[in-house]
């Protein structure tokens, strides 16, 4: 628990809320508040629930022996070098269609959304499914984004902790993220869109199917293509998980997430961090795909069009 409350009261986004954590995980040790529980599980989730109730936070969490957590910017990514595409294709004349269950930035997903957006070039509709996305980094929306837009533009803001940043050192590596004047102890970069030389997509109009299951990077996406207009959100508000991190090992199996940084719309100054983004067009998630199909023009079920999936 030191270790913790510790990382905590210096790196947490709200530097407030970080010392108040710390202040109760430190008092609960020290009456043995944690000194007996049946499982690591339930150790595990004990700590989550007296953090959240300091303060939510969809990220962070005390994670049990052989588990792993999940940000938008940095993450314990799973350890499959599967690709995260579902599925991709036409579902109608004109009418291309890719989802994903995840953004872990590998190779085979990579590839993958290369040759799709290849293979669909000039496609009037695009319907991009994060229904099922739990998650994960920028590398596929750097690669699908620059394909959508027409000219350069501004997508969302990212603060971060400049302490935590500076011991870090990654971002810099992030040639979407530009350095730009924030408040005194916060590093903020704006995540741009360069488009390619030859947009495949640029005049196709754009459909996201979210869930409430939608989290993280899915939901960054969400807000990207919301704020600048380069797409319409079909199905539900998504899961509210918006402040990004990096794992912390703290002995005996057992990490925590620590979120550092958040995301959020330069116009607005508001992120997505327990309230989720709502879509412009509101349905269950289920109908998601009816409704998007039913606006770009086509006749078939989702089911009847998922099944001729090509």
């Amino acid at each position: 628990m030191a270790k913790l409350a510790d990382a905590l009261e210096s790196d947490f986004v709200l530097p407030d809320v970080g010392r108040k954590y710390a202040a109760m995980l430190r008092a609960k040790r020290a009456a043995g508040a944690y000194n007996q529980f049946d499982s690591a599980e339930g150790f595990a989730a004990a700590v989550t629930s007296d953090l959240r109730a300091i303060h939510y936070d969809a990220h962070l969490k005390l994670l049990p022996p052989k588990t792993g957590g999940s940000g938008a910017r940095r993450e314990a990514i799973a350890p499959s070098n599967d690709s995260t595409i579902i599925a991709s294709g036409w579902l109608a004349p004109g009418v291309a269609y890719i989802s994903f269950s995840a953004f872990y930035g590998n190779e085979a997903t990579i590839s993958g959304l290369r040759s799709f957006v290849a293979e669909v070039k000039g496609a009037r509709t695009l319907i991009i499914d994060a229904r099922q996305h739990k998650g994960g980094g920028m590398d596929e929306m750097n690669v699908l984004f620059p394909e959508l837009f027409a000219k350069k533009t501004a997508l969302v803001d990212m603060d971060a902790r400049m302490s935590v940043e500076q011991r870090l050192g990654d971002a810099d590596s992030e040639p979407t993220l530009e350095l730009i004047s924030g408040p005194e102890g916060v590093t903020r970069r704006r995540h741009f869109v360069t488009p390619a030389a030859e947009p495949a997509l640029a005049g196709a109009k754009v459909y996201l199917l979210t869930s409430h299951f939608s989290a993280s990077a899915a939901e960054h996406m969400a807000l990207a293509l919301k704020r600048t207009h380069r797409a319409a959100l079909i199905g539900e508000t998504t899961r509210g998980a918006g402040n990004f991190g990096y794992p912390l090992s703290l002995g005996a199996g057992y990490s925590a997430f620590i979120p550092f940084g958040r995301t959020f719309d330069p116009d607005t100054d508001q992120g997505w961090e327990g309230i989720g983004v709502k879509p412009d067009v509101v349905t269950s998630a289920d109908d998601a795909l009816d409704e998007a199909l039913k606006r770009s023009g086509v006749k078939s079920t989702s089911a009847i069009a998922l099944a001729n999936l090509r």
